[in-house]
């Protein structure tokens, strides 16, 4: 069943809700990840900093957590994860073209790409790279890129809020309020360190929303003033460093209200010092250690790795790569535009980790909530089923995750079908990578197949 352009990207376009930091749905959606869970934001909001904490209520103690700062700034060895999410649902079928393919001219007589156009992908004769996404083939000829090339899971859901629900609570449960990444963090994670589970962006990540940890997010690295009403430069410093010596003064306090409050104000300065020197006025003070492209996703990416280099104890992370995938229109341009920007900071990223040492602690996978319908619509694509993975890092296999199925078994909607699920990529990064029992992080995944991910 085709469906209504303006309806999806209605759905799509809703702005997140006032302060919650969670998207806002159409009725009959299910609520995000982290819904209903207790949040506590610890008065650290500004243009470039909000440090909004799921599971605040429950930290154990704040000199805790500046000991694992110090711990970490010796030498962490702890695998980490970061997501980057390709909002909208990305064409797979233009990320790897599959020019060879009898059919592809026949469904796609105007976004077809020319045979030649971009850099073959060795793995399948019948697919290429399209040319934006030239970064991500040199990777992938490098052996760091493991490619899935149709990832999804039965009986797809077309709806943006449902599948990219699905995709951040790692079931096909509506009704999940955890995010997977966030059980992840409950196994593997601590309850004083809110930095362990990071989204790069002003708003919590639904994938973090952790049922006892804390996870935390922040804009961009550099950017670390906090808002003190009234005050600006070193009086607001001073603000914030007094603020939590009250707040260490009365940690022990009989009274559970003034105990919180004096966990809020302590941590708070802890956080301050834990990432004041990656940033001062609002600019960068660290170099990268590759040459990126401009805009934010890039300075995230950048910011990202300079905190990893600077020892801060974070275990997963999650970004939105730039542009909305949500390709019903203009697809040829757009579609190249947002994709060449990603690609690039990607590659960016990947080589500045290598040159900080860091690259065999960190692997990078890119998702979006589903790929787009086979046959074009005129100028674009609409929502389908089983879309494009990616998995970057210098430890990855490198190799292919299912298989191309073919344009001439579509299902019957007309969508890509799925040959890979994407909660078996989620069990092996749980199990191989970070060495817990997916069957604890990931409910009903139990009967689906794990692929290899690691060399």
């Amino acid at each position: 069943m085709a469906h209504d352009p303006r309806a999806c990207c209605t759905e799509h376009g809703r702005a997140a809700r006032a302060g919650a930091g969670l998207p806002a749905i159409e009725a009959g959606m299910p609520d995000p990840a982290g819904t209903g869970l207790s949040r506590r934001s610890l008065l650290v909001r500004s243009a470039g900093l909000a440090l909004s904490v799921y599971g605040a209520g429950r930290l154990a103690g704040v000199p805790a957590f500046e000991e694992g700062i110090a711990q970490a700034a010796a030498g962490p060895d702890g695998s980490v994860l970061l997501t980057v999410f390709l909002d909208g649902g990305a064409d797979g079928l233009s990320v790897l073209a599959p020019v060879s393919d009898a059919d592809y001219r026949k469904l796609r007589p105007n976004l077809a790409l020319d045979a030649g156009a971009g850099p073959a992908f060795a793995e399948d004769e019948r697919l290429m790279w399209h040319p934006s996404a030239a970064p991500l083939a040199q990777l992938h000829g490098e052996g760091k890129l493991t490619v899935l090339p149709a990832v999804g899971y039965d009986h797809p859901d077309q709806s943006h809020f449902t599948s990219r629900h699905f995709w951040e609570v790692g079931a096909l449960d509506p009704t999940l309020r955890t995010g997977w990444m966030g059980r992840l963090l409950d196994r593997i994670g601590t309850p004083d360190n809110p930095l362990q589970g990071l989204s790069l962006g002003s708003q919590l990540g639904p994938a973090l929303a952790a049922g006892a940890n804390p996870v935390a997010a922040v804009d961009k690295a550099e950017d670390v003033g906090f808002w003190t009403p009234g005050t600006c430069g070193v009086v607001g410093d001073g603000v914030v460093d007094g603020f939590a010596a009250v707040g260490r003064d009365h940690l022990g306090s009989g009274d559970v209200a003034v105990a919180q409050a004096a966990r809020a104000a302590a941590f708070t300065g802890a956080v301050s010092t834990a990432l004041a020197p990656l940033g001062a006025d609002g600019k960068p003070t660290f170099t990268p250690q590759a040459a990126y492209p401009s805009g934010d996703f890039a300075g995230r990416l950048a910011g990202f790795a300079a905190m990893l280099a600077a020892g801060l104890p974070i275990r997963c992370a999650t970004v939105s790569a730039p542009g909305a995938y949500d390709t019903h229109a203009d697809q040829t341009e757009n579609l190249g535009k947002n994709l060449r920007s990603a690609s690039d900071a990607l590659l960016a990223f990947q080589r500045d980790l290598e040159a900080r040492g860091l690259a065999d602690r960190v692997l990078t996978l890119v998702w979006s909530e589903f790929g787009r319908r086979a046959a074009e619509n005129g100028s674009g694509t609409d929502h389908g089923a089983a879309g494009i993975g990616l998995l970057m890092g210098s430890r990855v296999s490198g190799r292919m995750i299912g298989e191309f199925p073919g344009l001439d078994r579509l299902d019957d909607e007309g969508n890509l079908r799925a040959t890979a699920d994407f909660r078996g990529l989620y069990g092996s990064l749980a199990g191989d990578w970070f060495g817990v029992d997916p069957a604890a992080v990931l409910p009903g995944a139990s009967g689906i197949g794990r692929p290899v991910i690691l060399r």
